[in-house]
């Protein structure tokens, strides 16, 4: 079976979006839910800008960026998961996941920058 990174983080988007749309909107979680949106969905936005860098120096650059993203991701995760405990569950796997691509990306990038060493 081929891996598929792009189809990953495609479905985790998605999967991001439609745990937002489940959430409640109050004066708390409004702004936690634009947070992850924006930070959940840049994962998977700066990966296909990666697969389409002009440079090895840009495609690690994208590559860190969607590293940042998707640890970022796993903060707004933490606190939604505080504001709407009923959703412990979901919140607790999309983590999960947001912490896999982050480390996948990590690696991507240290692999990178090995290369770039001329190991």
């Amino acid at each position: 079976m081929q891996y598929n990174l792009e189809e990953r983080v495609g479905r985790f988007d998605e999967l991001i979006i439609d745990f937002c749309k489940g959430i409640k909107r109050n004066t708390i979680t409004t702004p936690l839910i634009g947070q992850i949106i924006r930070s959940g969905t840049n994962i998977g936005n700066n990966y296909m800008e990666a697969n389409q860098a002009s440079s090895k120096k840009d495609f690690k650059h994208k590559i860190r960026i969607s590293q940042k993203e998707a640890n970022e991701t796993k903060h707004w995760l933490r606190m939604i998961s505080k504001a709407t405990p009923e959703k412990k569950e979901i919140r607790r796997k999309l983590w999960q996941e947001a912490h896999e691509l982050t480390l996948i990306f990590a690696t991507i990038s240290k692999k990178c920058s090995k290369n770039d060493l001329g190991r």
